[in-house]
C-alpha cells in the first residue's frame, strides 16, 4: 500500500516528506563535520608531529654538514678558532639529536637514531685522533685516519637523509589521505543533491496532484457561484515562488558545493605553503652562513688547482640552494602585482631579448608569429616575464640537441563575448608523457633531478592572479605547447 494512500491526511504526507529531507539533511551535515574533524586530525598529526620531527631532522642534517672542513682548515694554517667553532657545531648536533629524541615514538624511528647516535660518537672520537695527529705533527697517520672519518661522516648524512625521507614519506601519506577523504566527501556531497533533487521532484507531485489539484477544483466551483476573483492569481504567484524557492535551493547547494572544495584546496595549499615557508627560512639562515665563510676563505686562502675547482663546484651548488629557497619563498607567498597598461607583445620581446645568450648555448631557434602587437591590457611586465621566460627554459630543457621555440600571439574572443590577448608557446621537444600531463602544474611536482617542482605552479598563480589562466596541450615525442590567455580590460 502506498504511503500517500487516502489513509494519510494531507497535513501527515507533507510532514513525512519534510522528515526524510530532515534526515537527508542532517545525516549529510553529521557526514561533513565527521570528514572534517576526521581531516583536521590528520592535518593536525602532520603539523604536531612529522612536520616538526622532519624540521628537526634537517637541522640535524645542516649541524652536520655544517661540521665538515674544520680539520682541513686546521691542518692548513694550525689556528685553534677553527676547533672551537667545531664543537660549536657538535654542540649543536647534540642539542637537536636531543630534541629528536624527545619526539620520536616508533621502534624504527628510535632504531635509526640510535644507529645515527652511535657512529655519531664514534666519528667524532676518531676525528678528535685527526686533530691529536695534526696537532702533534703526526700528518701521515693524521691523513690514513682522515680518510676514514670523511667515509665516517657520509655514513652519518646518509643515515640523517633516510630518516628524513622517512617522515616526508609520512607527510605524502598523510596528503594523501587527505586528498581520499575530500574525494569521498564529494561523493557523499553528490549522493546528497541527487537524493534532494528526487525528492524535490517527489514534492512537487506530492503539491500538484494533492494541493493544487484540489485548489483548482476549488477555483471551478467558485467560478460557478461567480466568486473565482483574485483566486488564481493568488495560485499562480505561489506557484511562481515556490519554483523560485526550489532552484534557488538548487543553486545554492551547488554553490554550496563549489565553495566547500575551493576551502578544501585553499586549506591544503596554505599547509604546503607553510612548510614550504617554514622549510626555506630554516634553510636561509645557516646557507648565509656558508655563503659568508665562502667569501672569506675565496679572499684569505691561496687555493691549488684541484682545490680551485672544489671551491667553484661548492660555490655553484650553494648558488644552487639559494634559488631552490628562493622558489620556496615565492610559492609560500601569493604573487603581488604591479600593473600597468601596455602590450604583452613588449614582454615577450623583453624575454627573448633577455634570453638571447641562453638560447645560443641550448642551440634552440626562437621564431615570433604576429600580424600586428597585441592589444593592451593591464598587466605586470615583471612577472609576466618571469613566467614566459620559466617556459621557453622548460622547452630549451626538453630539446636536448637544440630546437625550435614558436610562439604565436593572437587576439579572440570568449564567452561572452570577451576580449583576450593570447600567447602560445610551442616547442619540438620529447613532449609530456600523459601520465604526468595532469600534475604539470602541481606544487613540488619535477621530473628534472635539480628541479623544485615550482616553476610552473608560480608561473599558474602569477596568470591567475591576473585574471587569466595557462593550458599545456602536449603529445609524447612531437613537442609541448603552453597557452598564456589574459583578458583585455577596457
Amino acid at each position: 500500500m502506498s504511503i500517500f494512500s487516502g489513509h494519510m491526511s494531507l497535513k501527515e504526507r507533507v510532514y513525512l516528506v519534510n522528515a526524510i529531507l530532515l534526515c537527508i539533511t542532517l545525516t549529510g551535515a553529521v557526514l561533513m563535520v565527521w570528514y572534517t574533524y576526521k581531516i583536521e586530525a590528520i592535518f593536525k598529526n602532520v603539523i604536531s608531529r612529522n612536520v616538526v620531527i622532519f624540521q628537526s631532522a634537517e637541522a640535524l642534517s645542516i649541524s652536520l654538514v655544517n661540521q665538515k672542513g674544520f680539520v682541513s682548515y686546521y691542518l692548513l694554517d694550525n689556528n685553534p678558532d677553527w676547533i672551537v667553532q667545531l664543537k660549536t657545531y657538535r654542540n649543536r648536533f647534540n642539542e637537536h639529536l636531543v630534541m629528536v629524541k624527545s619526539l620520536i615514538t616508533d621502534s624504527w624511528e628510535t632504531d635509526k637514531i640510535a644507529e645515527i647516535e652511535s657512529k655519531y660518537r664514534q666519528y667524532t672520537s676518531e676525528r678528535d685522533k685527526v686533530i691529536s695527529f695534526y696537532a702533534s705533527g703526526d700528518q701521515k697517520n693524521g691523513v690514513a685516519l682522515h680518510q676514514q672519518v670523511r667515509q665516517s661522516f657520509f655514513d652519518i648524512l646518509e643515515l640523517c637523509e633516510e630518516f628524513k625521507g622517512f617522515h616526508k614519506d609520512k607527510i605524502q601519506d598523510a596528503i594523501e589521505i587527505s586528498r581520499n577523504q575530500a574525494n569521498r566527501l564529494r561523493y557523499i556531497a553528490l549522493l546528497g543533491v541527487i537524493s534532494v533533487i528526487m525528492l524535490s521532484l517527489l514534492v512537487n507531485f506530492i503539491f500538484a496532484r494533492h494541493i493544487l489539484e484540489p485548489i483548482r477544483k476549488l477555483a471551478l466551483q467558485a467560478d460557478i457561484k461567480g466568486g473565482i476573483g483574485n483566486s488564481i492569481n493568488e495560485v499562480d504567484a505561489l506557484k511562481r515562488s515556490v519554483m523560485g524557492l526550489i532552484e534557488n535551493a538548487e543553486q545554492t547547494h551547488i554553490e554550496l558545493k563549489r565553495s566547500q572544495e575551493s576551502l578544501m584546496q585553499s586549506e591544503k595549499m596554505a599547509l604546503v605553503g607553510k612548510l614550504a615557508a617554514g622549510t626555506a627560512h630554516s634553510i636561509r639562515n645557516p646557507l648565509t652562513s656558508v655563503k659568508m665563510r665562502l667569501f672569506s676563505l675565496n679572499r684569505t686562502c691561496a687555493f691549488t688547482e684541484s682545490q680551485r675547482e672544489d671551491f667553484n663546484v661548492i660555490s655553484t651548488e650553494i648558488m644552487q640552494i639559494k634559488r631552490i629557497v628562493e622558489n620556496f619563498l615565492e610559492f609560500a607567498r601569493p604573487p603581488k602585482l604591479v600593473v600597468r597598461r601596455m602590450s604583452p607583445s613588449t614582454v615577450v620581446d623583453s624575454a627573448v631579448t633577455l634570453l638571447g645568450q641562453r638560447l645560443k648555448s641550448y642551440q634552440v631557434i626562437v621564431k615570433i608569429v604576429r600580424s600586428s602587437p597585441l592589444a593592451e591590457t593591464l598587466i605586470d611586465p615583471e612577472q609576466l616575464k618571469e613566467v614566459i621566460v620559466n617556459i621557453m627554459i622548460n622547452a630549451c630543457e626538453a630539446m636536448y640537441k637544440g630546437g625550435l621555440i614558436m610562439i604565436y600571439e593572437e587576439e579572440r574572443y570568449v564567452e561572452p563575448l570577451k576580449k583576450v590577448d593570447v600567447i602560445r608557446i610551442t616547442d619540438n621537444g620529447s613532449g609530456i608523457p600523459e601520465s604526468i600531463r595532469e600534475r604539470i602544474f602541481d606544487p613540488f611536482f619535477t621530473t628534472r633531478e635539480n628541479g623544485t617542482g615550482l616553476g610552473l605552479s608560480i608561473a599558474f598563480n602569477i596568470i591567475n592572479e591576473h585574471g587569466g589562466w595557462l593550458d599545456l596541450t602536449s603529445e609524447e615525442g612531437t613537442g609541448s605547447s603552453f597557452v598564456i590567455t589574459l583578458p583585455v580590460s577596457g
